[in-house]
């Protein structure tokens, strides 16, 4: 009704604004900028006025400022340009907040660790410095890349037993798909020469073929990771994810995804949300393999409608592993398969297609948005066969089932995608930080460069977004729509040349079409009257300037229903 009521006003006020009413009075005015709106019926604009954390009108500076009253606030942008508010189509929001605390593993550019030495270094800065290890007793670090260490290969124990004999280290690789747990590590948790490897991971093993090296991929290493996190007190997790919002808010980001929320997090997140709350809209999707039935889905924290900026928007499954980190499920061999796998090695899944069919049914049936993590053409087969086999039976409504990230879609899965309504949200920034990796590594140039092919599905008008992936890589947007316009590898490469976007057409993936997967295009992703007064502003054009400079782009402020959350100070 809040909509509907400022909608009216703004018709009114666009019609004519020569009688001014209290009711057509702006709390804000933003004028004298470079305005992209995303809203193709006026795709630019010089003003915006806002009320009641709405958009009340969007137009040339003089009409807007019609809507002037003696209290309107009225920045001046100074030529700057305004977009929406950012959404980040996938992320882990907890993660991005627990990646603030841990030890920093990144490679260049975002980090300091770029060969099995600096990674040792940096754990042992963190033992010897950090209270999470003198509080909780373990040595975490997040993001090593084997693909960028000089050694190109995973660290194994015996790294990082160098780090410490006596506490557990524990470390991430940076697809989040691979740990590596030293010896006391793989002690606490029970992994053994006598270990099996659990359906859907593999447990790396020494040369005698029985001795885990330390490398736990898939299920191999979910089924541990979460156990090694501390169980952190209410103070450190309100710091922790408080942190978290930081990052994404000074990257512009005005909503952003928490997906594969475990039951802990589900809990966790409303409960600071009420009590402390938040500055972004978080929607949480839980993984549907742990908590299938479980009451707090069926509770009204699953809905389209924000408590106290939080919902939960559906459920998360897990098709296949990371391309980067060679788990990914093709129907292809590997390049170059991991040093363990022979050369029919293509990946595996992380279902057997009647365990997948099971808790597909379960989401349909329960009417909850499904987001499948697929990166190989054969987990995505798998995804298109399922979902065609449910459809077949039981034609489904709108479900916007939501293809998570699709890296090696092949051209005729395309077709196969429209037609059962399955959105794409793709992973473009693979292109700078793994292109050289997926050309030369793991799928060879013709597979490589139609990697996240945003070419094909615009090509066949469909909608789909971009995202960061993070705490995978920093929430970082302006590189986000870098690798989406430019598809520059780390060599300077361009990988696909025909699946670069315009610039208005990546900020579309990640304003307006963002908000159409989340089922949120009514009220927000462009801007237009009615909608959340959601906005980016930012120190240059990304239309403008040369294609290769958007990366350096700063976000200048960040507001969320007219409200700043972030505003630069250098």
């Amino acid at each position: 009704m809040k909509h509907f009521f400022v909608l009216l006003i703004s018709v009114l006020c666009i019609v004519s604004c020569t009688h001014k009413s209290k009711l057509s009075i702006a709390d804000t005015i933003y004028i004298n900028g470079t305005i992209i709106t995303a809203n193709d019926r006026q795709p630019s604009a010089e003003a915006v006025a806002t009320q009641n954390g709405l958009i009340l009108a969007v137009g040339d500076n003089e009409k807007v400022l019609e809507l002037k009253g003696q209290n309107t606030k009225v920045i001046d942008l100074t030529g700057q340009t305004l977009t929406p508010g950012f959404i980040d189509a996938h992320s882990h929001f907890a993660g991005v907040g627990t990646q603030s605390i841990v030890a920093n593993l990144l490679p260049a550019p975002d980090g300091p660790v770029n060969n099995i030495a600096e990674l040792q270094n940096a754990l042992i800065r963190f033992r010897d410095t950090s209270s999470i290890v003198k509080d909780y007793q373990v040595v975490l670090g997040f993001n090593y890349d084997d693909s960028q260490l000089a050694e190109k290969r995973h660290p194994t124990r015996h790294d990082l037993d160098a780090v410490s004999t006596e506490l557990p280290v524990v470390i991430m690789h940076q697809s989040g798909h691979i740990g590596v747990y030293n010896s006391k590590a793989l002690e606490l948790m029970g992994i053994s020469s006598e270990t099996a490897d659990p359906p859907g991971g593999v447990i790396e093993r020494e040369a005698d073929g029985k001795t885990p090296n330390g490398v736990l991929q898939e299920n191999a290493h979910f089924m541990v990771f979460f156990k090694m996190i501390p169980q952190f007190t209410a103070e450190d997790l309100i710091r922790l994810y408080k942190a978290g919002e930081r990052s994404y808010a000074s990257n512009g980001f005005t909503t952003v995804q928490d997906g594969k929320s475990d039951l802990s997090t589900l809990k966790l997140l409303p409960e600071i949300a009420t009590k402390e709350g938040f500055d972004i809209d978080i929607i949480s999707y839980a993984d549907l393999k742990v908590l299938k039935d479980a009451p707090i889905l069926n509770s009204d924290l699953m809905s389209k409608t924000y408590q106290n900026r939080f919902r939960i928007g559906g459920v998360k499954l897990t098709f296949d592993g990371s391309p980067q980190g060679k788990t990914a499920w093709f129907t292809q061999p590997y390049l170059i398969p991991p040093a363990e796998q022979n050369h029919d090695y293509s990946g595996y899944p992380a279902f057997d297609d009647e365990a997948a069919l099971a808790l597909l049914q379960l989401a349909y049936k329960k009417k909850w948005q499904l987001l499948v993590h697929t990166n190989g053409d054969a987990a995505i087969d798998q995804l298109i066969n399922l979902v065609g086999q449910i459809n077949q039976k039981t034609p489904l409504s709108d479900h916007r089932t939501v293809m998570i990230h699709g890296q090696f879609t092949r051209y005729d899965q395309v077709a196969k995608l429209q037609a059962l309504g399955i959105f794409p949200a793709l992973y473009p920034m693979h292109t700078f930080y793994w292109g050289d990796w997926h050309r030369d590594s793991v799928a060879g140039p013709e597979r490589a460069k139609n990697i996240s092919p945003t070419g094909w599905v615009k090509a066949a008008n469909m909608p789909f977004t971009i995202h960061s992936d993070a705490p995978v890589t920093f929430p970082n947007s302006m590189r986000l729509i870098d690798s989406a316009v430019n598809r520059v590898t780390r060599t300077g490469k361009v990988l696909g040349e025909n699946h670069k976007l315009s610039p208005v057409e990546a900020i579309k993936a990640m304003t307006i079409w963002a908000a159409y997967q989340h089922f949120e295009e009514d009220i927000k992703g462009s801007i237009e009257p009615g909608k959340q007064a959601d906005f980016v502003v930012l120190d240059n054009d990304p239309t403008r300037i040369s294609p290769l400079k958007i990366k350096d782009i700063k976000v200048l402020m960040t507001i969320n229903d007219d409200k700043v959350i972030f505003k630069r100070t250098q």
